[in-house]
């Protein structure tokens, strides 16, 4: 099962099929997505989501800090799992987005974290600037 899926479970969340679905899209290495791909990758495994499933599904993420609203160089709102770090280059010049990969922040007890005495649940980081290609 995912850490999404247990985090719900252990809050007492309702876990209907189209909510697994959901949350698992949610999960997928790399995610940051729109309501209306989630919900095209989520009927891939559960042909009955809605539309509405997907939003309130995200709401109810949201709400219960499991998925954070992210947005980009495009303006457009993509969502994210919270439970692992997010790293982003984004270009102003162009609105490209280059993924970065490992972070010191996710090590166990992280320089920043410990130095302010913080017990991290997850992050999210964005550089902004100008890409090679734009430079």
């Amino acid at each position: 099962m995912g850490a999404l899926v247990d985090q719900v479970r252990a809050s007492g969340g309702r876990l209907t099929g189209p909510r697994r679905a959901v949350l698992g899209v949610l999960e997928a290495d790399g995610a940051h997505l729109t309501p209306p791909e989630i919900l095209a990758h989520a009927r891939r495994a559960a042909p009955s989501v809605s539309r509405a499933t997907v939003y309130r599904t995200l709401d109810y993420a949201i709400r219960n800090g499991l998925v954070r609203p992210i947005v980009l160089g495009d303006g457009v709102v993509r969502y994210t799992a919270v439970h692992r770090g997010h790293h982003h280059l984004v270009c102003a010049a162009c609105g490209g987005v280059e993924e970065v990969e490992g972070c010191a922040l996710e090590q166990p007890g992280g320089a920043l974290a410990d130095r302010y005495g913080f017990r991290m649940s997850g992050h999210l980081l964005e550089v902004f600037g100008t890409c090679r290609a734009c430079q």
